[in-house]
Parts: structure tokens; C-alpha cells; sequence
């Protein structure tokens, strides 16, 4: 960040220059929506600017609707999509179960790159942060008591999450997180149709395993190849397992017809 002394681009006065460091730092997912920004002191050491141009900098992102202020309670950044659920198509998608599959394709589009990029982009904390949602992912399907789906389901996505955010594409990333409900059911599904299965169980185990060490080795094709494979493996799986609830609805039709 230029301090006062030093050239700005053209024609941007400091304030200005302010408030586009600071949407940088949203856009790259540092500040996140809902969270509290630091404090003014914080920003202004950080940034390097005066107090003067960072109230003003922040003016120009509330202007935008970037960031709320509440007196007293600091600044922090407004949600910058609508909420889902208040979408009619996001509705259909979430009610018609056909659609699992589709969200899977598009998933595998998505993560796969999502993957490559971390692997190829990832810098020594993100690859700390996608080891620590890893870890924590993996400590609790290890877990010899019983599993509470939504929570593993939960655990799983931020994993994945993290190995988005590292791959410093900030239109990919608020891409994947305006599907997040979509995404958590999507991970709902594999997890509570397949993890009491012990040989899906261990794949989809063997899988994140192999993921991560890909990523945090910076590994690209080999990232993005796992990514794939993953979730194709998955969706493979879940349509053996509509077919074979087919076959077992048709079974108990000609059985009532006795």
C-alpha cells in the first residue's frame, strides 16, 4: 500500500486507493462477509495510511453497500449475495432430488479447478488452513461412536472450501459460496447414502486423503485428476443406489399384486 508519500495510480486520490485495497482484500476472501473488520488503528498499520484517508476509504465502501457500520460496533462486510433460500429456482433445485446429480457435474467442474489452482497457487498458509479443515474432517470420521451427518457434511465442505480459497480466484470462490446450501446438500447426500457403507466409507476416506497431500505438495493435474475422481466415484455410487432402490420398489409392486 502507498504510503503519502508515493505515486498513486492516475488520477486515484488516497481515500480511493484506500477503499480498493480494501475490496481487494474482501474479493480475496481475507475479509469475509459478516466478519468484523480490525480495528482503525489495525487497518491504518496495515495499509499504511492515515486515519483521515481510511474513514474516507471506508465511506466509499459503505456507499457501495461493501461494508455495514453500526455505532460502536465497528465495520463489517455486508453479505455480498442474496440469501439463497429466498430464490424460487434455488427452491426447485433443492426440492427435486434429479438435480443431485447436475449439482455433482457441476461440482466436478468447479472443484476440480478450484483443486489444480490451490495445488499451483496455494501459498504456506493456505495450505496450513486446508491441512487444519483436513485434519479436522478426517479426526471426526475416525471416530469410532456414532457420526452425526450434518456435521461430518459440514466438516467436508469447509474442506473443500479451503482448497477453493487457495486457488486465489475470487470469482471462482464467491461462485462456490453462493452455492453453499446447494453444495451442503449435495455433501448430505454422499455422506448419509454412502458413509455407513464400509467400502464406500474408505474411498471416500482414501479420496480426501490423496486430495489434500496433491494439494499441499502442489501437485496440479494430479489435484485436479483426484478432485474428478472423487466426484465422479460418488455419483457413480449414488446412482447404483437409486437403481438398485428401483429395482427394489418394482420387486414389492409385483409382490402386492400376489
Amino acid at each position: 500500500m502507498p504510503s503519502a508519500n508515493q505515486a498513486l495510480p492516475s488520477g486515484q486520490r488516497m481515500p480511493e486507493h484506500v477503499a480498493t485495497q480494501l475490496e481487494r482484500l474482501v474479493l480475496d476472501g481475507v475479509f469475509r462477509p459478516g466478519q468484523l473488520l480490525p480495528s482503525e488503528r489495525q487497518l491504518c498499520s496495515r495499509l499504511g495510511v492515515s486515519r483521515a484517508s481510511l474513514r474516507e476509504g471506508l465511506r466509499i465502501l459503505r456507499s457501495k453497500g461493501i461494508i455495514e457500520t453500526r455505532q460502536g460496533h465497528g465495520s463489517t462486510v455486508a453479505k455480498l449475495l442474496p440469501v439463497s433460500d429466498q430464490s424460487p429456482l434455488m427452491h426447485l433445485f433443492k426440492d427435486h432430488p434429479r438435480t443431485l446429480f447436475d449439482l455433482l457435474e457441476v461440482r466436478a467442474l468447479l472443484e476440480g479447478e478450484s483443486a489444480r489452482l490451490a495445488a499451483s497457487r496455494g501459498t504456506s498458509v493456505d495450505r496450513v488452513l486446508i491441512t487444519r479443515r483436513y485434519r479436522e474432517m478426517a479426526d471426526y470420521a475416525e471416530k469410532e461412536q456414532s457420526i452425526d451427518v450434518e456435521r461430518l457434511a459440514r466438516l467436508d465442505h469447509a474442506f473443500h472450501l479451503a482448497i477453493s480459497q487457495a486457488s486465489h480466484n475470487p470469482v471462482l470462490v464467491h461462485t462456490l459460496q453462493s452455492l453453499t446450501d446447494l453444495l451442503l446438500s449435495s455433501v448430505f447426500a454422499s455422506v448419509k447414502h454412502l458413509y455407513h457403507l464400509p467400502g464406500p466409507r474408505e474411498m471416500i476416506n482414501r479420496q480426501h486423503a490423496r486430495l489434500h497431500a496433491a494439494v499441499v505438495e502442489g501437485k496440479p493435474e494430479q489435484a485436479q485428476r483426484v478432485a474428478l475422481e472423487h466426484l465422479s466415484s460418488i455419483s457413480e455410487l449414488l446412482r447404483e443406489l437409486e437403481i438398485e432402490h428401483e429395482r427394489l420398489e418394482r420387486s414389492s409392486m409385483r409382490l402386492e399384486e400376489w
